[in-house]
């Protein structure tokens, strides 16, 4: 296959630094001149960078530290960078274009419990204490809640989950004495005490007590004692299988390279777990009161941060 113009600006537009476009036209006669059909900046500019894209007329911003030119034709900003949706608000008459905007608990504040639909995140206790709130749907557009996001929302009965959230803060529907159903378009497995969700990321939520409809159907939990991880899962979230005090069993596949923080603590009940040698990486207090946690510490790959009860209760209270 040959490629054109066309097709080396796409692959142009996945390079990291200005010396790869530099490269690029060196190495290759017939792409010189590739940078100037960009009219946008593939990657951030500084003063020497941005003289090679002379031809920018909407300018790209990655990074609030990020130098900004209003020189040549540019009449145009993507803002990539988090902003709140305020910020958002007062800047968008300018023409601006935002690709990561967080909806905070001021913002939830002045402009009501109705998520808009630009927003991608939920910020830290955005809706925390909001007693009043009985259900929410929260839009496609939307790929994080954040830490607490909806602690102690005490009259929430039922919540939508879309296939979009990637990122669940710890959490984030403690405390919900009326949460009676709730949508979970990713949902992977029910326990007793957890729900999984999401490939290829492996994170968990625990079930409010009160909880009896998941995706319109009544649900039976299960004291589950052994959980298989998918091997599409390349990634474990933190506190993942944490207090998970029925699981007995498990095996960490190949596609896995780390577990996280807090991953097995309190798994008082758990004898045996395959550690294979793709684990690279080991979180602190990962192993912290599990059932196997003296045969583990004989293991000499494992640190001994995994075990380590004073990181737990110092970062208990900063959590």
């Amino acid at each position: 296959m040959k490629l054109g113009y066309n097709e080396i600006m796409i692959v142009s537009m996945y390079f990291n630094e200005i010396k790869d476009f530099i490269n690029l036209e060196m190495g290759v006669k017939r792409f010189r001149g590739n940078m100037e059909r960009f009219h946008f900046n593939p990657i951030p500019l500084n003063h020497y960078s941005r003289k090679f894209f002379t031809n920018i007329e909407t300018f790209h911003i990655y990074n609030r530290g990020d130098e900004i030119f209003k020189d040549g034709k540019i009449f145009k900003k993507v803002i990539w960078y988090q902003v709140y949706y305020s910020t958002y608000l007062q800047e968008k008459e300018q023409g601006n274009i935002y690709k990561n905007i967080e909806y905070t608990e001021e913002d939830r504040k002045k402009y009501g419990n109705t998520i808009p639909s630009e927003v991608k995140s939920l910020g830290k206790e955005c809706f925390k204490y909001c007693k009043e709130l009985t259900s929410i749907t929260i839009p496609a557009s939307v790929s994080k809640i954040g830490n607490k996001c909806f602690y102690y929302c005490t009259s929430l009965k039922s919540i939508n989950i879309p296939s979009s959230i990637n990122e669940l803060g710890y959490e984030c529907f403690d405390r919900h004495w009326s949460l009676t159903s709730i949508n979970i378009e990713n949902l992977q497995f029910i326990s007793k005490e957890r729900i999984f969700i999401n490939e290829p990321l492996l994170f968990s939520i625990k079930i409010p007590k009160t909880l009896q409809i998941i995706n319109g159907k009544n649900i039976e939990k299960k004291d589950i004692n052994e959980f298989i991880i998918p091997s599409s899962i390349t990634k474990l979230g933190d506190d993942c299988f944490s207090e998970c005090t029925s699981l007995k069993s498990i095996t960490i596949p190949s596609s896995i390279n780390e577990i996280p923080n807090r991953c097995f603590k309190g798994c008082s009940s758990l004898k045996s777990i395959i550690i294979l040698t793709s684990i690279t990486s080991f979180g602190y207090g990962c192993f912290y009161e599990c059932g196997c946690e003296e045969e583990l510490k004989m293991n000499d790959a494992i640190p001994e941060c995994c075990f380590d009860k004073r990181f737990f209760r110092r970062n208990k209270k900063t959590r």
